[in-house]
């Protein structure tokens, strides 16, 4: 079963339901109805056309379901909408799903939930961990808001920012997660640069070009985790680095800054350097000091504090680590580095075998325990 494959169809067989007149919420069931039915029957029966025998079962789940609601008499007309065989239409209406999920009548941090989890493709422990939040509160968020939309029609896109939250942290569960959708998310990206004139969203476009930019060289050829400081710098790509840069700094121009220009401006600092060595912390330290005014979140200042070890010393950046809290995702693994940078390799050592037990995914596991190990052994010496 081709399941990459499936969730690729997934948008457009669902934007075909809302456009020919079935609610979001119900929609959204159906094809997840379609998508089960798939992995039952397709290994065995493979359809000619995936795309049309999932908008035919998709729709068929759908009626069954309004059929059996209060509504009935209302939604039964909707029997002579069937789609009739043959291939479906070749409409990408993913960027349209995106925006109808970000609805008035949601909070945009529940229109980003929906999102991720109906359109994205991510599942709600993904998201969970993106909002640093527990699966089962982040469930029950989600679980509210298909209750919220259920039976609104989508007239009434909503606006960018909840879409562009979206697209980033689509991007960056493609860019460092267990799901390919770092390509997806740039691609949308770009169809929306190209239809709206917004800093934001040509800074967020920035940001992802710069980043993707250094995918090939941050894992080494057995898959584990190669550091900033180790990449190997010929293995970037220079290309969308150069695209990345000229977009941001059009961005930059028009004197609208928001934290998705803040965040491409550090990234290009870094790729702007020939060597770790040369890179300029101070100018990156600035820049978090702008993220962190434009934000408060507390994952910028746990990176700032990297930053801050970086251009005042390990002090500086256990300083500035010291008024977070503990429990941020990565904060062991970056008080590891710190204690290391200033000596301390037995606190470190455990720090980092610490971070390596808190870990969102095998490699960045892999990559702790083997810094914990590294110490350990030089300790024994």
């Amino acid at each position: 079963m081709d399941e990459v494959l499936l969730r690729s169809l997934t948008p457009s067989v669902l934007g075909i339901l809302v456009r020919r007149g079935a609610d979001f919420a119900a929609a959204e069931d159906a094809v997840q109805d379609a998508l089960v039915e798939a992995v039952r029957v397709w290994p065995a029966e493979p359809p000619r056309d995936p795309k049309g025998w999932l908008v035919t079962v998709a729709w068929r789940r759908f009626l069954d379901a309004t059929r059996a609601d209060a509504a009935r008499r209302r939604r039964e007309d909707l029997v002579d909408e069937e789609p009739p065989p043959g291939p479906a239409p070749a409409v990408d209406d993913t960027l349209l799903l995106y925006f109808l999920c970000a609805h008035p009548s949601l909070t945009p941090s529940s229109a980003v939930a929906l999102t991720l989890r109906a359109v994205g493709g991510l599942t709600t422990r993904q998201i969970a961990r993106a909002y640093l939040v527990p699966e089962a509160t982040m469930a029950q968020r989600i679980s509210r808001a298909k209750r919220t939309v259920s039976g609104v029609r989508f007239d009434q896109p909503g606006d960018v920012a909840t879409v562009l939250r979206v697209l980033y942290l689509v991007f960056n569960e493609g860019y460092s997660g267990d799901i390919d959708l770092a390509a997806e998310a740039i691609r949308l990206t770009r169809q929306l640069a190209a239809a709206i004139d917004h800093p934001e969203v040509a800074g967020l476009l920035a940001l992802m070009l710069l980043h993707h930019a250094r995918r090939d060289a941050r894992t080494a050829p057995d898959g584990s985790l190669v550091p900033l400081a180790e990449q190997d710098r010929g293995r970037w790509d220079t290309g969308s680095i150069a695209e990345g840069v000229e977009i941001l700094q059009a961005a930059l121009a028009r004197d609208r800054l928001g934290e998705f220009q803040a965040q491409a401006a550090v990234a290009a600092l870094h790729a702007d350097a020939p060597t770790a060595e040369e890179t300029d912390w101070v100018q990156i330290v600035e820049w978090y000091d702008e993220l962190a005014r434009l934000t408060d979140n507390p994952v910028v200042r746990l990176n700032r504090a990297v930053a801050v070890g970086e251009a005042d010393g390990p002090r500086a950046g256990l300083a500035a680590l010291a008024a977070l809290d503990d429990s941020l995702p990565r904060y062991a693994a970056v008080a590891a580095w710190l204690h290391e940078r200033d000596g301390d390799l037995a606190t470190a050592a455990r720090l980092y075998a610490e971070a390596a037990g808190k870990a969102p995914n095998a490699a960045e596991r892999d990559h702790l325990t083997r810094q914990a190990a590294r110490l350990n052994t030089r300790g024994c010496r």
